[in-house]
């Protein structure tokens, strides 16, 4: 799928989370379902930060360029060091290492670490990071073009300090669901975690499958791309992204974010 498509389906599926929350008599505190669903927003683009092309490897101008090729390198690196003899020949490490199960637990659980480790600076950089992707997936028509980079930094590192005030207030969710003094934030890898996989989900609806379940062998191969059965499959950027997947996600999103609050 496309930037936008995952940026939705991030948000949505954070927003469901809550719902579920909600529904077993543990509601969020609506800090928390925000800030969630907007790092959850921005997390699911991360995965295609082993394309040049994608949106989160151009949203940090020559830093992000720079580690997409270190992270495309990477990934071909251990697709060929660990591919079985029915895993095809490639050329690029594109829908590989970052499009795992593996890879979504250990970049949430990295993030997790750092928040209760770094200290404020460190919970900043990690909503800063995340609300610059969630603004570049979700506002991706007023994004276009280099000369609102600076504009999209700005505001993401505006809302990341607002967002973490917030939190950081008595009740408001800094040590929501881990409580203990000096877990504030480790909350924070869930949606990281979340949106990776939800980004896999998606693509596994496209043509070319995806490989979640790496490093789990099945059959010959190792990078087996998961998806349903190819007539249900779609191409990125079609129409059913556009007209059906998107305004799907919206409104599952809106209707997950009211049952989240109590509204419904």
């Amino acid at each position: 799928m496309m930037g936008p498509a995952h940026s939705l389906s991030g948000a949505a599926a954070w927003l469901g989370v809550g719902a579920a929350a909600a529904a077993a008599g543990h509601t969020m505190p609506w800090p928390v379902l925000v800030a969630g669903a907007l790092i959850c927003a921005g997390a699911a683009l991360a995965p295609d930060l082993d394309h040049k092309a994608a949106t989160i490897s151009r949203a940090f101008g020559p830093v992000s360029r720079g580690l997409c090729e270190i992270v495309d390198k990477l990934s071909y690196a251990v697709y060929k060091a660990t591919k079985k003899p029915g895993d095809p020949s490639r050329s690029g490490g594109h829908r590989t290492l970052t499009h795992t199960w593996l890879w979504a637990v250990l970049i949430g659980a990295g993030a997790s670490v750092l928040a209760i480790t770094g200290g404020r600076w460190a919970v900043l950089a990690l909503l800063a990071v995340h609300m610059v992707l969630a603004i570049e997936g979700l506002l991706w028509r007023a994004t276009r073009g280099s000369s609102s980079d600076v504009l999209v930094w700005l505001l993401a590192a505006a809302s990341a300090w607002i967002i973490a005030g917030v939190l950081d207030k008595p009740g408001n969710g800094a040590d929501w669901l881990f409580t203990e003094p000096g877990q504030e934030y480790l909350w924070l890898g869930l949606p990281i975690v979340l949106g990776a996989l939800v980004h896999d989900i998606g693509d596994a609806l496209t043509v070319s499958g995806c490989p979640i379940l790496w490093p789990i062998p099945i059959g010959r191969k190792r990078w087996y791309p998961i998806g349903p059965p190819k007539v249900l499959r779609f191409r990125a950027g079609s129409w059913v992204e556009l007209k059906v997947l998107m305004p799907a996600f919206m409104l599952l999103g809106g209707v997950g974010g009211a049952a989240a609050l109590n509204f419904i």
